[in-house]
């Protein structure tokens, strides 16, 4: 394969997800302000050098193969770390020294505190944008590089960036005061059988989302998930009025007391949330870097964790 081949690379796959993104070739070629026959010559070029075919074309436009489907979903996020490296060289690299941290379902917590506080003291003159981030957008944000890294609860194993797990939060449970749970020490799953478990949905913020609950609890031993199109502040009112329980990391139920409620720990198999952070490995943040690199630092000092989180930063 020739040089000038790799070196139009960046060029050919700008056609491609012009393509992808507009499912018509006329109409990505009015994007690029270019001829419709340039977009279609460049896509061929690429299809030839990989030996694929991409797109399936007929009248109406055109739409990814299955094989097409599954190379652009592997090249994606490195073809947008690319744009973006050479957006931030043209643009003098403003936001080099802002790392953009996104929390989803994740609170503060001592491990995130600590870990900030030592980045702070490396790297004095780069600063931390800390937002939150709905579950259902993290991919998207981390690929569209609106976060340099997220910080989130559950999510699988993703296949565009790059996932890592540093550190597990015991789940905890909020129940109304006149609960009988509130008077236990602890909780188990087989505590929760069959009671309302209030579940936020598409809302940002430290309230564990689970909708992958059914691989957490196991044994027929599980609430009755209830799907609620509502934020934190109205998941944990429903929880007063006696409307059913909810779910949160450690980190934010050892830190938020709310009234006419008890958050009581959860127990036993399943009872821990790992906690990963994502990001594209085509970063060129040498912060970002540095960043990741003291959060396995830290994971590794981690003694076991079956202790509670408050036990191991003591």
């Amino acid at each position: 394969m020739s040089h000038e081949i790799y070196g139009n690379a960046l060029r050919l796959l700008t056609y491609v997800f012009a393509a992808v993104e507009y499912g018509s070739l006329r109409q990505a070629a009015r994007k690029l302000g270019v001829g419709e026959s340039s977009v279609s010559r460049n896509v061929v070029k690429l299809e030839q050098l990989l030996e694929m075919q991409l797109f399936d074309r007929d009248v109406r436009g055109v739409r990814l193969t299955q094989a097409g489907r599954a190379w652009t979903e592997v090249v994606r996020s490195h073809f947008e770390g690319l744009q973006e490296a050479f957006r931030d060289n043209t643009c003098d690299n403003r936001d080099a020294k802002t790392v953009r941290i996104g929390l989803c379902a994740v609170g503060g917590g001592e491990f995130l505190k600590r870990l900030f506080d030592r980045f702070r003291k490396s790297c004095p003159d780069v600063s931390l944008a800390i937002e939150d981030v709905p579950r259902e957008q993290c991919l998207t944000a981390i690929r569209r590089r609106r976060f340099d890294i997220v910080f989130a609860s559950g999510l699988g194993t993703p296949t565009s960036c790059r996932a890592e797990m540093f550190w597990q939060e015991r789940i905890f449970v909020l129940v109304p005061a006149g609960h009988p749970l509130a008077e236990k020490r602890a909780v188990t799953w087989a505590d929760l059988a069959g009671m309302p478990l209030l579940v936020p949905v598409g809302t940002s913020g430290p309230l564990l989302d689970f909708p992958m609950l059914e691989g957490i609890v196991t044994d027929g031993c599980r609430p009755t998930v209830n799907i609620c199109q509502a934020g934190q502040a109205t998941v944990i009112f429903n929880v007063q009025l006696g409307q059913g329980i909810t779910l949160a990391g450690e980190s934010f139920a050892q830190t938020v007391a709310i009234d006419a409620t008890a958050w009581k720990p959860l127990n036993g198999h399943n009872s821990l949330c790992p906690i990963k952070a994502l990001w594209l490995e085509t970063n060129p943040k040498r912060a970002v870097l540095r960043l990741i690199g003291l959060a396995r630092k830290k994971a590794n000092a981690i003694p076991s964790p079956e202790y509670s989180q408050s036990a191991r930063f003591r």
